[in-house]
This record gives structure tokens, sequence and C-alpha cells, in this order.
């Protein structure tokens, strides 16, 4: 049976056997049981490698251990909210870290930049994920939007709604849609960001690649 521990782009837990190609954790999440009781134990919300130093947990999901959660890649990631690890993901904090203080001029160090992201990625009054308007500016590659039921890819001027599996590209636009992905991590996108764990799914068709943000 799957556990629940994949994440959607709104940021939610889901119980699914298609495999997620980004890994990371947001703290403690579940009870001795493995049942998932919090949406999140701590500010610190990271996006890891699969695999870093031969390092391995069995099984998952540990009584008083942080939840293994997983993505379907780092648009998925970026769009619930959590940014590149420091420890494994070494290269991709440094430049992401000069890109938000370039953004965020005083905003040094990770505490500084997941106080700036939890404000913007968790609604108090809901205890659900914050949702935004959408920019006056095109969104970049990589942006996740929803219609209040299911998210979309922003890729290419195209949307691609998100399932477990990868991405489908949909035949209709919807007119009435809010901003997933924190603003702040939308203008790290903008930049065109490339991380080294893999950006979209591979179901993204070949003729659907990112292109530059503009």
């Amino acid at each position: 049976m799957p556990l629940q521990n994949r994440v959607t782009p709104f940021g939610d837990l889901i119980a699914t056997p298609a495999r997620g190609l980004v890994y990371g954790n947001r703290g403690c999440l579940h009870d001795e049981d493995g049942r998932i009781r919090r949406r999140f134990a701590v500010k610190r919300w990271i996006a890891c490698r699969l695999r870093f130093r031969g390092w391995h947990r069995s099984p998952l999901m540990q009584p008083g251990r942080f939840t293994e959660l997983f993505f379907t890649d780092e648009a998925t990631a970026f769009s619930a909210g959590h940014r590149p690890c420091a420890l494994c993901r070494r290269e991709d904090y440094v430049r992401f870290a000069t890109i938000w203080e370039a953004l965020h001029p005083g905003d040094i160090g990770a505490n500084a930049i997941d106080d700036r992201l939890h404000a913007e990625r968790f609604d108090r009054s809901t205890r659900a994920q914050r949702w935004h308007a959408l920019p006056d500016e095109p969104l970049p590659d990589g942006a996740f939007v929803t219609d209040g039921e299911d998210a979309y890819l922003r890729l290419a001027g195209t949307l691609h709604r998100w399932t477990p599996g990868g991405y489908e590209l949909s035949a209709a636009y919807p007119t009435q849609l809010s901003l997933l992905t924190p603003p702040s991590l939308v203008d790290v996108l903008r930049r065109g960001w490339d991380p080294v764990v893999p950006m979209l799914h591979p179901s993204v068709s070949a003729s659907a690649r990112m292109q530059p943000p503009g």
C-alpha cells in the first residue's frame, strides 16, 4: 500500500504508486502508526536529491523521524513552497540564495528565506496553501496556477494539468486562475532556474520543453 508522502502542487500529501523524481521534507508529519497528522512541523521546507552519498533509510516514515516526501519534479516542489536543500544540493542552494538576496535585499541566510516563503505559501486562516493573484506580467515557465480544482504547469504559453503520474496538455485554457507557486519562487523562475534535480517530469512532451522566461 503506498504511503501518504507524495506532495501535490497544492502542498497536500497523497498516497500514490507513481514515483517522484525529487525528495524532501518539512519535519515529522506522521504519528507512530505512519498516519499524517499535520501539514508541516517546521518552516524549513526543502527539496533534495533522490540519492546523496549513498544514504538510505528503510523503512520510511519511522516513528519520531522526519517524514520523507516525494515530488513529481522541481516545479511541483516550488509550487508546494519548497526550496533547494543546502546540504545535498549545495550548488543549487548557493545560487538560489544569491538570486534571493538580489530579489530581497536584507534576506540573508536560510532562516530569512524560510520566513518569507512560509508567509507566501501558508494561509493561517484556512490552514492550507495560500493562493495569489496572477501578476500583470506573463508567468515564467515552471510556474503553477489553479482553476480552483486542478493544478496546471505553465510551459511555453500552454497549460499542462498535473497528475500524480505526470502532465497532460490542457485542451482548454481556463480564464479564472490563481497563482499557486509562491511569488518569490516565481521570481526565481524568471531568472532561468536550472537545478541539478529534474525541473520537469519527462511526461512533458519534447515539443513543449521549457523556453527562456519572458
